[in-house]
């Protein structure tokens, strides 16, 4: 999902719900927000990736949904994988833990939106006259 974020270019995020509550209901009032990750990604540094999944296990060591955490870190690996390589600047992540459930976002510093890219087929490719329906082999 992406999102123009003021004051910066777009921003990616993923939110996790945190189920029913104690009571039944579905989620909990908006509370101010719990415990939060913030840290910076150095442009192009593709080592920031698992020190980014080790900060947020940390911050949800005591999340109420332990069984969501594999899915948070894989799915915040690929937003801040995407993040630094297809930019050419640094990126904020933010991951927010509250009563409703888990958020989180990677943010560029990019003014313009990213332009969509059509990957080119190599000649030699079975697919180099790209994706058309055809008999399996």
């Amino acid at each position: 999902m992406e999102s123009q974020v003021r004051g910066g270019g777009p921003a990616a995020a993923a939110a996790f719900p945190a189920g029913p509550a104690a009571d039944g209901s579905e989620g909990a009032p908006r509370r101010s927000p719990g415990p939060q990750l913030r840290r910076r990604l150095p442009r192009a540094d593709l080592r920031a990736v698992p020190e980014a999944r080790r900060a947020l296990r940390e911050l949800l060591r005591h999340w109420e949904r332990p069984d969501g955490t594999d899915v948070a870190e894989l799915l915040t690996s690929e937003l801040v994988t995407n993040a630094l390589v297809h930019t050419d600047d640094d990126a904020i992540l933010t991951a927010t833990v509250s009563p409703r459930g888990l958020r989180v976002e990677v943010r560029d510093f990019v003014a313009q939106r990213p332009r969509p890219r059509v990957p080119e087929a190599a000649a030699d490719s079975p697919d180099a006259a790209g994706p058309v329906c055809r008999p399996p082999r």
